[in-house]
């Protein structure tokens, strides 16, 4: 599947099962939500992205709760799955992902090394999932290879 098709094959999944996906994005700002809404028929099945660049904003546009996010940091597991189910929770789609990383070219004063992004799927009769990704590249390479592995795992979520 190269990257062209990814969103395309994304809609189409969705549509085939009459299935809605929402996005909660950081790192990637709106990639996602660009990249599925550039499909033709993605109004049918495509419900929004929550743009959560900020700590503060996973706190008030998903009502992250501020603890987990200091606990764990903004680029985790943890903050990721919450971050899809918040999706989730908010919009009554049938599938949320969220992305959460670090870009580059400098890092946030912890450990996590840049090139580091978390994935999470939620689904309304499932556990959510997260998955890690390290990501080599520029800022810009990070951030489009990011979106593209949201696609693929969101197409991997919805298959049997």
């Amino acid at each position: 599947m190269d990257r062209e098709d990814s969103a395309a094959r994304l809609v189409q999944a969705l549509a085939a099962r009459q299935k809605t996906v929402a996005a909660a994005e950081s790192c990637t700002a709106g990639l996602v939500a660009d990249r599925i809404a550039s499909v033709p028929g993605a109004s049918r099945v495509f419900w929004g992205s929550f743009v959560t660049y900020m700590i503060d904003a996973k706190a008030v546009m998903l009502g992250l709760d501020r603890v987990l996010l200091e606990k764990n940091g903004a680029v985790s597991g943890e903050t990721a799955r919450a971050m899809a189910e918040a999706a989730l929770e908010k919009s009554g789609a049938s599938l949320a992902v969220s992305v959460t990383g670090l870009a580059g070219p400098s890092g946030d004063g912890t450990s996590t090394a840049v090139g580091t992004v978390w994935i999470a799927t939620a689904l309304p009769d499932g556990p959510s999932s997260a998955r890690v990704f390290y990501i080599e590249g520029d800022r810009e390479t990070v951030r489009a290879a990011a979106a593209e592995a949201v696609l693929r795992e969101a197409i991997g979520r919805l298959s049997p």
